[in-house]
């Protein structure tokens, strides 16, 4: 069967495009880099002109009500422009909302967040100690978490929500190797916390969608990275010709455009799944984090290494592309997790 996208979701991904082609600029994102990883205006405009953060909110709650292919595509839009913005911890607080949470916390939390006005991070923790409602306990490193609203927490089958400005949350910035997500380390110590009840169905929703955004901005920057290297290939000459006429340089443009169409592949795999509900859907977000962050971060190998010197300095923005590709292989769990998970599933099913 071949997917292709509906009339509407193309649009969607056009006008996403399109939106951060004229709003996302190198120079934006190094002055983001210099202040804090987090570009307001661009997330304010993207949440006014596109609905940024509520793609996957309900229409009740103010948000589009749409699925996991249309996010995935507006992930790709803004993974390719490396937009330091919190996408990633709207997406999951959304779909850990919608799926885990009472009416109550629904209605207060769903439209702020759908509309840009409370940044919402998720953060899967272990060995959160709980004493009368309140939590204490050190976190993982969470990107974007210095600038966040609410934080919802996952400690196994235990789900919280915590109000970032609550007496007991300190907020530890720590060197991360993409700049565009800065990485910051909770610890509570003795904070209210109010119990999300659809603890372990709201954590699998989160997890699943987190992943598929992940994809889908590893596939946007994966095809910045190459359009930006062939572009450059077919304008460099040497001995009289552009490097891009040389077979090695050839060959290694066309592994990486065999690599990006499989990686693009199963990250729409993963998010009709995901929207279907189909039994395969936890083995797809596995495939696709694997297939699609090892190869962002081999084109943006190719990126650096056929830019040549200039590829290496810190005026191009190869170097950004990278730490961006690093940083996506890390998130959620490396390439050999995700690797051990498809084996692991796949091995289940055989049996």
């Amino acid at each position: 069967m071949e997917f292709a996208l509906t009339a509407e979701q193309r649009m969607i991904a056009d006008t996403a495009a399109a939106f951060f082609h004229e709003k996302a600029s190198l120079e934006a994102t190094r002055a983001v880099i210099a202040g804090d990883g987090f570009d307001r205006a661009l997330w304010r405009a993207g949440c006014a002109e596109l609905g940024l953060a509520g793609v996957l909110a309900p229409e009740s709650a103010g948000g589009a009500g749409l699925g996991m292919v249309e996010a995935a595509t507006v992930a790709q839009a803004a993974g390719g422009a490396l937009a330091a913005i919190p996408l990633l911890g709207a997406a999951m607080a959304v779909r850990a909302l919608a799926c885990g949470g009472s009416d109550a916390q629904q209605r207060e939390w769903l439209p702020a967040i759908a509309a840009g006005d409370v940044v919402a991070v998720v953060i899967f923790g272990h060995g959160l100690s709980e004493t009368n409602g309140c939590l204490s306990g050190a976190l993982d490193p969470a990107p974007h978490a210095h600038v966040a609203d609410l934080l919802i927490l996952f400690d196994g089958a235990r789900a919280f929500l915590v109000r970032s400005t609550d007496a007991g949350v300190r907020r530890e910035r720590m060197g991360a190797l993409d700049a565009t997500r800065p990485l910051v380390r909770l610890v509570l110590d003795g904070v209210r916390a109010e119990r999300l009840p659809g603890g372990s169905d709201a954590g699998q929703a989160a997890y699943r969608s987190g992943l598929l955004i992940l994809s889908a901005e590893a596939v946007g920057g994966a095809e910045a990275a190459l359009r930006t290297t062939v572009a450059y290939v077919r304008d460099r000459r040497q001995f009289g010709r552009p490097i891009g006429s040389f077979q090695a340089v050839k060959h290694r443009l066309a592994d990486s455009a065999v690599d990006l169409e499989q990686a693009r592949s199963a990250m729409f795999w993963a998010a009709c799944a995901i929207d279907e509900n189909h039994s395969e859907a936890e083995l797809a977000v596995h495939a696709a984090k694997v297939f699609c962050a090892d190869t962002f971060f081999s084109c943006a190998a190719e990126m650096i290494q056929l830019h040549g010197g200039i590829g290496f300095t810190w005026e191009h923005p190869a170097h950004l592309f990278f730490r961006r590709a690093r940083s996506i292989q890390t998130l959620l769990g490396d390439s050999v997790f995700h690797r051990e998970a498809v084996a692991a599933l796949t091995l289940d099913a055989a049996s």
